[in-house]
Parts: C-alpha cells; sequence; structure tokens
C-alpha cells in the first residue's frame, strides 16, 4: 500500500468546518477522498485494536512496548500499522529514549463523529421506499 497522497483530517485537508455530515448534505468528491483515507486506516481490524488500545489506556498514552505483546504480529508490522494511523491524523507518537509513546487525536475522532451524526439527532429524510426487510 502506498504511503502517497495520504492527508491528516485534523489539518488542513478541507474537512474541518466544512462538511454538515454524511446524513445533511453530500459530501463533494474532495471531501470524499480525505474522509475514504481516514476510514481506509480503520478499515483494518490490527489498525482498529491499536486505535482503541491507545484510547482506552489510562493517562491518555501508550508505550509501543506495551503494544506489540498483544498481537501475533512483529514489531516492524505492528510500527507499520501505527504509522498508518498517525498519517491518518488517528494518533500523535513521541520519542522518549528507545521507546515511542502513543496518544489519540480526540479532535479527528470527535470530527469523524460529527460527519456521521444526525443533527440534532433529527430522523432520516423519506425516501419514499420501504426499508430493507420491511413487509416480510
Amino acid at each position: 500500500m502506498s504511503n502517497q497522497g495520504w492527508e491528516v483530517l485534523a489539518q488542513d485537508t478541507g474537512i474541518e468546518g466544512c462538511c454538515p455530515g454524511l446524513l445533511s448534505a453530500p459530501l463533494d468528491e474532495e471531501q470524499a477522498v480525505v474522509l475514504a483515507k481516514v476510514f481506509k486506516a480503520l478499515g483494518d481490524p490490527v489498525r482498529l485494536r491499536l486505535l482503541s488500545m491507545i484510547a482506552s489506556r489510562a493517562g491518555g498514552e501508550v508505550c509501543v512496548c506495551d503494544l506489540t505483546p498483544a498481537f501475533d504480529l512483529s514489531q516492524p508490522t505492528i510500527s507499520h500499522h501505527l504509522k498508518l494511523l498517525r498519517e491518518a491524523g488517528l494518533i500523535a507518537s513521541e520519542r522518549r529514549g528507545t521507546w515511542v509513546y502513543y496518544r489519540l487525536l480526540p479532535e479527528t475522532t470527535d470530527r469523524l463523529a460529527g460527519i456521521l451524526t444526525r443533527p440534532g439527532g433529527e430522523p432520516l429524510p423519506a425516501t419514499g421506499c420501504a426499508p430493507a426487510g420491511a413487509g416480510t
């Protein structure tokens, strides 16, 4: 997988403040490309577990030395997954001596949640089509 073109959602990608949400207005092409890259980073079970382990850690950060033993993967493979999460703007890292510590970037996950949330909890607009499984 090429790392070229990865954009960080938390930086100047055109997503911040522009998107009313997937459920209230269609995304334009650029917004969809940026969001797809972040969702692609989340689309791998190992990366999703890593993000969850980092986000749920007491104190808000975790050493890579504590992440690696949870997986039946090599340290370079874990580092690669962490790099993809970092490039997607989901986590940040800081080297301290030999070890690297990771922390969640909540502004990115909050922005994703906002994009996926209906404004004010409003119901979805009626489409005129029966929902899947209706009438059975």
